[in-house]
């Protein structure tokens, strides 16, 4: 996976997990060519943590992004509710980012408890001015549009 990650010109292919490798190879390959506007369903497992598996494939999620002129406009999925199967995940994700993936997550203990207590079903939809924004003026990162600075990396 990794070399052919380096074959479409990802960089530093040879230190990325092999979630982060899909990730940017979809970026590569397929995100900045889409220009109508288009659905991308059931995202595999790996890459959505915190999204509910698909009924029927376990492997992938009930998840979607929206994509148009080769952007993301939004982000969506069925929230997982079932602290076993979070706990999994956060431990995989904390694996990855002990292994160097700094967008992985932790274990976050605080929501797992809350999902012990009973989290009932919910979903996120992540559009708004920020993605918009991006949209608009042509800029590639969310974090260089959030409308809240504390929340940007000094």
């Amino acid at each position: 996976l990794a070399q052919r990650a380096t074959r479409v010109g990802v960089p530093r292919a040879e230190s990325m997990s092999a979630p982060k490798l899909l990730d940017e190879m979809f970026q590569a390959l397929v995100e900045s060519k889409i220009v109508e506007p288009t659905f991308v369903i059931d995202y595999p497992v790996a890459l959505s943590p915190l999204a509910k598996p698909k009924r029927g494939d376990p492997r992938l999620t009930e998840r979607f992004e929206l994509f148009a002129n080769g952007r993301e406009l939004s982000n969506a999925f069925s929230e997982l509710n079932d602290p076993i199967d979070q706990r999994a995940r956060f431990e995989a994700q904390a694996r990855l980012r002990a292994a160097g993936d700094l967008e992985a997550a932790g274990v976050d203990e605080d929501y797992l408890r809350a999902m012990e207590y009973g989290m009932p079903p919910t979903g996120g939809v992540g559009i708004g001015i920020d993605r918009l924004l991006m949209y608009l003026t042509g800029i590639q990162h969310i974090r260089d549009v959030i409308l809240f600075p504390t929340m940007r990396p000094e």
